[in-house]
């Protein structure tokens, strides 16, 4: 997936998405996809998934589970969270993790996640670095929206609020290399 410095329908970039919205939902198991991330001030690769409801009761009621997030100019930070109603936005719940030895772009890693009922666990490479239950979720009331379908999408921004616009030291293009995407299905209880 590459990200292009290049005018379109009056955008100075252009990129991509895949999405299995209207093709593949996915309830319990392990989704996870072998990647080597772009790098660069305001690109923002992400492995994400959103409920398979959200045509029907909008965001953040049908929740979304970012996989794993990337801000292109932090080398060796990666990002999960969780959105839904009432902690979503900068107000998830999520975690950062550091890799050691080297960079998310040097080389191919394996994000992961793995859902089960009334829990949801991050892995960067094997290591699980975040596990979110409804126990996690801030405050009294809010609501647990991760125990029923969702759809999975794979994208490369250019700039936003979270990782902020290119500039002069950004190079383009940026390419987010995908070796798989693969899912393992957990019977559901």
């Amino acid at each position: 997936m590459t990200a292009r410095r290049e005018r379109y329908q009056g955008n100075d970039y252009t990129s991509a998405r895949l999405s299995t919205k209207g093709r593949f939902t996915h309830t319990y198991g392990r989704i996870e996809a072998r990647l080597k991330l772009p790098a660069g001030r305001g690109i923002w690769p992400a492995f994400w998934m959103l409920g398979a409801d959200v045509d029907q009761v909008g965001w953040p009621q049908c929740g979304e589970i970012d996989i794993m997030e990337h801000r292109g100019q932090i080398p060796s930070i990666v990002r999960s969270s969780l959105h839904g109603p009432g902690y979503s936005g900068g107000q998830n719940v999520g975690r950062e993790h550091a890799v050691g030895g080297g960079t998310l772009q040097s080389d191919f890693h394996v994000y992961a996640v793995e859902i089960e009922p009334e829990r949801v666990r991050f892995m960067l490479d094997e290591t699980v670095y975040f596990e979110a239950t409804p126990d996690s979720l801030p405050g009294s009331g809010k609501k647990w929206v991760y125990d029923h379908p969702f759809f999975i999408i794979l994208n490369v921004a250019v700039g936003g609020s979270f990782v902020g616009p290119p500039d002069a030291s950004t190079v383009f293009p940026q390419t987010m290399k995908v070796d798989y995407v693969r899912v393992y299905a957990r019977p559901t209880p």
